[in-house]
């Protein structure tokens, strides 16, 4: 067993949302100051004072006593979650030299409920494969860190493969705080988490706001001192049920009457292009649509194209109650674009007049967040119409 420190590990609780229970724990190194209080021992294992080798001990140092401390827990179902820097794994000669899993081995700890955290992306890829290979081959389960800080995110992803991603603290707090940016990336890596089957960890959540918005970007976990702050000891599992529940059934009541308006917009708008295809039938006077009740709807262009994707018709932008006609991308073809073979499957398949809908994009004409809809408008045309999404 390593010798004593002065450093020693606190422990800040992860919530299931499906569950409300605490699914795991994040251990965080702390130390006393010279008042006696206890605080974050972060900057001592990024101070200059302190070379590799003795970051490197003294990691291992307060590691050991979480895991023995995890070790006498009683519940037997929450997961450990410890930090390993990358530094640590960049200065690794020997890769079956792996302290954590001989601590496991000691401590008789089952290592399906544990998992390796790492934070930092200053890494080999592929020394970083090889490690995590060697953990998982072990049982032991991979996050990804502060996932959103840094360049070599999504090659970390590509390498390991993680069970888990923690979005960034502060990437997550300017999503929560309105930043469209922000928010379009992490939804993005909520995407990428559904799509690869890794969990999405907020972390830093403080506020109703911030877990409401959490659950917006479909995360699974949560941490924060919304619940909690890292302490000594660890916490009934059931400890915040009735919090998060109560947080959950605030963000259905809130959600509901906002996806009622969308779904009522949307249905608006997919009669208002009905009408316009049924117009576009026979010759038509662009003037006469102004009476139509497009501000209302979002529609911002439409345009036509022929069964090869061809745009046949110039755009016909909609701005300030006005329509105005642009030729300029006659001749494009958009039959690459989902919604359009999307739309020809359906018709293959025997379903036609509906209306096909893209995800949402930002429109690179007005920087406004869009859709487009295509709708089949005779044996030769398809009208596409491009609309302004909400956020």
């Amino acid at each position: 067993m390593p010798e004593k420190s002065t450093l020693f590990p606190y422990f800040q609780p992860i919530i299931a949302i499906a569950s409300s229970k605490i699914v795991g724990y994040e251990a965080l190194a702390r130390q006393y100051d010279a008042k006696g209080n206890v605080v974050s021992a972060g900057a001592l294992f990024s101070s200059a004072e302190l070379d590799i080798k003795r970051r490197t001990e003294l990691d291992r140092q307060v590691r050991w006593q979480a895991l023995e401390k995890f070790s006498q827990q009683a519940d037997g179902q929450t997961y450990l979650a410890l930090n390993i820097s990358a530094a640590w794994i960049e200065n690794l000669r020997q890769l079956n030299a792996l302290p954590t899993l001989r601590m496991l081995e000691e401590l008789n700890i089952d290592r399906q409920r544990i998992v390796v955290e790492i934070s930092d992306a200053h890494v080999d890829p592929h020394k970083l494969k090889q490690i995590v290979q060697r953990y998982r081959k072990h049982g032991l389960r991979v996050a990804i860190g502060d996932f959103g800080a840094g360049s070599s995110q999504l090659e970390r992803v590509i390498a390991i493969q993680p069970d888990i991603i923690k979005i960034d603290m502060r990437l997550f707090k300017r999503a929560a705080r309105g930043s469209s940016i922000a928010t379009d990336i992490v939804h993005l890596m909520s995407r990428l988490g559904q799509r690869t089957g890794a969990r999405i960890v907020c972390e830093g959540v403080e506020s109703d706001e911030e877990f409401l918005f959490g659950l917006n970007c479909g995360a699974q976990f949560m941490q924060g001192f919304l619940f909690a702050k890292a302490e000594a000891d660890f916490l009934p599992v059931n400890s915040f049920e009735q919090h998060a529940a109560s947080l959950r059934s605030k963000f259905v009541k809130n959600t509901l009457p906002r996806v009622q308006k969308e779904i009522n917009a949307i249905n608006a708008t997919k009669a208002l292009i009905y009408r316009l295809a049924e117009a576009l039938q026979d010759d038509f006077n662009l003037n006469e649509l102004v009476s139509w009740n497009f501000t209302q709807s979002g529609v911002i262009r439409f345009y036509l194209c022929n069964n090869h994707g061809d745009q046949i018709s110039p755009d016909f932008n909609f701005s300030e109650n006005q329509w105005f006609t642009d030729p300029r991308k006659i001749g494009f073809n958009w039959s690459w674009r989902p919604y359009f073979f999307q739309m020809l499957a359906l018709e293959n398949c025997g379903d036609r007049d509906r209306v096909v809908t893209s995800e949402r994009y930002r429109d690179f004409e007005t920087s406004q967040l869009c859709k487009t809809l295509a709708l089949r408008l005779d044996h030769e045309r398809i009208l596409l119409v491009d609309t302004v999404a909400g956020d």
